[in-house]
């Protein structure tokens, strides 16, 4: 699998450099020189439409898509400081917490995240769970928003990338199968 790696990021650097022969390297974004990184599916720009969608076209994604900026391979974040995760989320004014609130409230009710209270309320601390899953219970139980359109096209891309938890067992299913 590396060796396969290794030739396709060589062929994409070759590529690169015809199209922008002018290109240099320090103009580049490089995760293995500059801190300030967090990993993220490749597949988010679907996960982030289908969020909307089933929020109702609110734009619930741009909650979901700062908490990941803040997390790391834990997928835990602080919620201490609702007044900067709302203007990360995108949201300013006199009701910009209160908006947030709202958005994380239906992240959670998705299975996006989870959060747990703390010293700053209700929401004081959450955890990110994989959104393939999240989005394939939702599927599943053929929740309003979530068209076979949008959920083919999750599962098509999920397969071009080789995103195995796209067809993994999931965990609760798991459990049945030992059992049974």
């Amino acid at each position: 699998m590396a060796r396969i790696t290794k030739k396709i990021s060589k062929r994409t650097l070759a590529l690169r450099a015809k199209l922008w022969p002018d290109l240099k390297e320090e103009d580049l974004w490089n995760r293995s020189v500059y801190d300030g990184f967090t990993t993220i599916p490749r597949t988010m720009p679907l996960i982030m439409n289908i969020i909307d969608d089933l929020a109702d076209g609110k734009r619930t994604s741009f909650t979901y898509l700062a908490l990941w900026g803040r997390a790391f391979d834990e997928m835990y974040v602080s919620l201490q400081n609702a007044d900067e995760l709302a203007f990360h989320s995108g949201f300013t004014g006199q009701r910009a917490v209160r908006t947030w609130r709202e958005r994380m409230k239906a992240l959670e009710q998705l299975g996006f995240v989870r959060v747990a209270p703390g010293t700053s309320g209700d929401l004081s601390h959450a955890v990110i769970l994989n959104p393939h899953f999240a989005i394939r219970r939702l599927y599943a139980a053929k929740t309003p928003g979530l068209t076979a359109s949008a959920f083919n096209a999750l599962v098509e891309r999920g397969l071009a990338i080789s995103a195995d938890d796209m067809e993994v067992t999931l965990p609760e299913d798991q459990v049945e199968e030992k059992t049974t």
